[in-house]
């Protein structure tokens, strides 16, 4: 016994096949309905539904050549396809949040491995400058030279006046007495 709702969407699928515009508006009008209704139970979206519904249909038109009656209706065909397009929407939904949380996770990390640093170097900071007034002032006065300001030994020597091995002797002495303090094993 044959279904005469089969047997017509049968008709209109095999018009739309040789570019017949009017048979699919008139598949459309009959199919949109189950193909939305699949696709908006599996996408829960409404938006995304239409959207999805919209692409299987005009993947009805595209390839209605390719149907086999054989193989079942067309209700059941368009709804197949309603329903695999609707699951592939999923998981690229489901891929696009996973990759948008991981780049969220990728560019949080480095902000707060930079305010650890920054804690971590403002502590560093704060223990150097209470260990270089410790020194005497000669000797902090050649350490700043030559590590704040970049000086070589020579122009320590120059900008203090002092004697090129006295600069020498001071900043080891200094160093030695700043990695004491800020607890540096040697």
């Amino acid at each position: 016994m044959s279904d005469p709702v089969n047997e017509r969407l049968r008709e209109l699928l095999a018009q739309c096949a040789d570019g017949n515009q009017d048979a699919f508006r008139a598949l459309y009008d009959h199919l949109a309905p189950v193909v939305f209704g699949v696709a908006l139970r599996v996408l829960r979206d409404r938006s995304l539904a239409e959207e999805t519904a919209q692409e299987v249909l005009l993947a009805v038109w595209r390839t209605a050549d390719r149907f086999d009656p054989a193989r079942g209706s067309v209700l059941g065909w368009a709804s197949t396809m309603s329903h695999r397009r609707s699951v592939d929407v999923v998981r690229s939904v489901q891929a696009q949040r996973r990759r948008d949380h991981a780049e969220g996770v990728r560019s949080a990390v480095p902000v707060v491995a930079e305010v650890e640093e920054m804690v971590v170097m403002g502590d560093d900071a704060a223990a150097v400058r209470r260990c270089l007034e410790g020194l005497s002032a000669p000797e902090r006065e050649a350490v700043q030279l030559a590590y704040y300001q970049g000086h070589s030994y020579r122009e320590v020597a120059q900008e203090s006046g002092t004697p090129e091995g006295t600069v020498k002797s001071r900043i080891r002495t200094a160093l030695k007495r700043l990695a004491t303090c800020l607890g540096v094993k040697r």
